[in-house]
């Protein structure tokens, strides 16, 4: 590792006053920088170029008198002989584009009553049931009904409707009951001009610019740069009073390129991994980002808790987590850990190729356990459930593919321990890799891969929509009732598809594909109205029974017990007993309705079966119970 000089301090960045501001720049091998000021964001509006001073622990210091509110600014860095103009790695603010930073008084960004507004937690993290939404897919479609479409102000709005007369962007979230929204990248990214917005554009954001800067595209005017500011805050707040979290998708693993990155230009070739062959790329998307080295773990350090500091953000979600180190993720929850223990922080416990980084330092989600206080994606129950990603016509439990009993077990308690799972004969992963449940974030779809109701159309072509949408209902039902974390993609909750333009295929990879395959169409609240309904009920009956949100391994031990000697294939019973009341669950994946034995004595309730799940009782049942083809039945006996 390099012999760097390294810089502890907190004051990286533009520290603004009306009196001055401080420049202080992190270079350690530049053998000068200056510091340029700008009226704009671009164009040719140059106000002074200043040398700054070599300082401390590798820094490059200048002090500004005067208010420069809203004055851009770059730096010129020499390095090796060749000087090279860059927007500085820690700016809080920049211009279109992100090509300067932007000196910017925070205090004045802050939309009205923003002092007051407060973090959104749950109790425990397996209380947190989370939604995964771009903020341009959803509200960009005319069938949003909202004014500012695709924008962050489009998910403040209130009263929004769909033709029909549905409810859509925020009010939609609100009524589904979510805990939590996991906004998709809505730092700076590159892959959308924001100068030409009057042209169609689209792009998922996984190409990070400025990382502690929201995304211009998503603004109003992203020419002044505290105007995205603004209106993120104005995002949060409204998400905040509304009662929902809010999650940032961050990605620390790559940058949109190297050699245009601010990493490279101030200190060429710290940021990044290499081998002998050059520049390494566990990410897929050209490089990977060496989070091991101290300022670069310190820079994602710094940037999470700023996000929760300045914008009240609530949790982070890593991209491709398994190319950070384990060390980072440890000091990224130590940090966060001092502002609130309940701030969330899980991530993909994968890379999306190979690293140089040995294996047994990477977070991936076989080292979860290792890290505390960091949840991982399970893919396990993902696969499991509906089939492969990686295979289109792959099935999985919930549409037919046969002797998935004992792999659904293993969801079923959160990928942590139990007695009743026969770990040498499951193959998806080495063992339970969870400690805890909370370690678990349990799903079917997200933006990767086909839509969960595109895969059930490929794999099951041959089943008809009645068929498909148990299908649905039955994955939706074994993600909320698993142990861990639950989540899913927005648009699940009512059959959301992908189609690209002109195929008969869906879209199983839409990062760039236009509007027209990623956003969200709100008529289709009125076509699949039961599913919304269904989904609404899980969550709603989820939230109000604990033994659904276990958050110690040795309670999955000893409340959980999975029904034995079941006479039909294809069929998964458990009882979950707490202090209050036995929940008895019960999936059936068989194309025909099944009758089985209650497994206590006495009477229970039901909550859940057909297409229909709720707090709201539906009958009363004991001894024998009837249990419909491709479905879930909950049925409960309070003590």
């Amino acid at each position: 590792m390099e012999n760097f000089l390294i810089y502890s301090g907190n004051d990286l960045g533009a520290t603004y006053t009306t009196e001055k501001t401080a420049f202080r720049l992190w270079a350690p091998s530049a053998e000068a920088v200056s510091l340029c000021l700008y009226k704009q964001g671009d164009g040719d509006c140059k106000i002074a170029e200043e040398q700054t001073k070599r300082d401390e622990g590798g820094t490059w210091t200048l002090e500004v008198p005067g208010d420069l509110d809203r004055v851009y600014y770059t730096y010129l860095v020499t390095c090796n002989g060749t000087t090279r103009e860059s927007q500085d790695p820690y700016a809080k603010a920049v211009g279109v584009n992100g090509i300067r930073s932007m000196v910017v008084d925070l205090a004045k960004t802050n939309p009205e009553g923003f002092e007051k507004d407060q973090h959104i937690f749950v109790e425990k993290p397996t209380d947190a049931i989370l939604y995964e939404l771009s903020v341009s897919d959803m509200t960009r479609d005319c069938s949003s009904g909202v004014k500012h479409a695709g924008k962050y102000l489009g998910l403040t709005e209130r009263n929004t409707k769909s033709k029909t007369g549905e409810a859509t962007g925020l009010d939609h979230i609100r009524e589904l009951g979510v805990t939590h929204v996991q906004l998709m990248p809505s730092y700076d990214f590159g892959s959308i001009d924001e100068a030409h917005l009057e042209i169609e554009q689209y792009n998922w954001g996984y190409d990070p610019i400025n990382y502690n800067v929201p995304e211009g595209s998503y603004s109003t005017d992203p020419f002044h740069g505290e105007v995205r500011i603004r209106e993120f805050k104005q995002m949060v707040q409204a998400f905040h009073e509304a009662g929902i979290g809010v999650i940032m998708d961050v990605v620390y693993n790559h940058t949109y390129d190297i050699e245009n990155n601010c990493f490279q230009k101030c200190v060429p070739d710290y940021y990044y991994r290499k081998d002998e062959n050059g520049y390494t790329d566990a990410s897929a998307c050209g490089n990977e980002v060496a989070s091991e080295k101290p300022m670069v773990r310190k820079f994602i350090v710094d940037s999470v808790t700023y996000w929760a500091k300045e914008y009240h953000i609530d949790g982070f979600r890593f991209d491709l987590m398994g190319i950070l180190d384990i060390e980072t993720m440890k000091a990224v929850r130590a940090a966060l850990d001092e502002i609130s223990p309940k701030l969330l922080v899980y991530g993909e416990g994968w890379t999306g190729g190979d690293s140089p980084i040995p294996d047994e330092l990477r977070a991936m989600k076989r080292h979860i356990r290792k890290i505390g206080g960091v949840g991982a994606f399970s893919d396990d129950i993902r696969d499991n459930t509906r089939g492969s990603v990686f295979y289109d016509h792959d099935t999985g439990f919930a549409s037919g593919k046969q002797n998935l009993e004992n792999a659904v077990r293993y969801s079923v308690v959160g990928a942590c321990f139990h007695p009743q799972v026969d770990y040498n004969n499951y193959r998806y992963s080495d063992g339970a890799w969870a400690n805890l449940p909370s370690e678990t974030v349990n799903y079917v779809s997200c933006h990767d891969n086909m839509t969960l109701w595109d895969k059930l159309a490929v794999s099951c072509h041959d089943k008809s929509k009645e068929v498909r949408l148990s299908m649905n209902r039955l994955c939706a039902a074994m993600v909320m009732t698993a142990q861990g974390i639950p989540f899913f993609l927005s648009g699940e909750e009512m059959g959301r598809s992908k189609p690209i333009e002109g195929s008969e295929e869906p879209s199983e990879n839409s990062f760039n594909l236009p509007p027209y395959t990623n956003n969200i169409r709100y008529e289709n609240r009125s076509e699949f109205a039961d599913l919304f309904s269904y989904y609404k009920g899980l969550i709603d009956f989820r939230k109000a029974h604990d033994g659904l949100r276990l958050c110690r391994a040795e309670d999955i031990k000893k409340r959980i017990r999975f029904v034995e000697d079941i006479a039909e294939k294809n069929v998964v019973a458990f009882t979950i007993d707490t202090e209050e009341e036995i929940l008895f669950v019960a999936y059936n994946a068989n194309e025909r309705a099944i009758e089985m034995k209650l497994p206590v004595e006495g009477m229970f309730q039901v909550y859940a079966e057909n297409d229909k799940a709720g707090t709201s009782c539906l009958r009363s049942v004991a001894g024998y119970v009837r249990i419909s083809a491709v479905s879930c039945f909950i049925a409960v006996q309070k003590k």
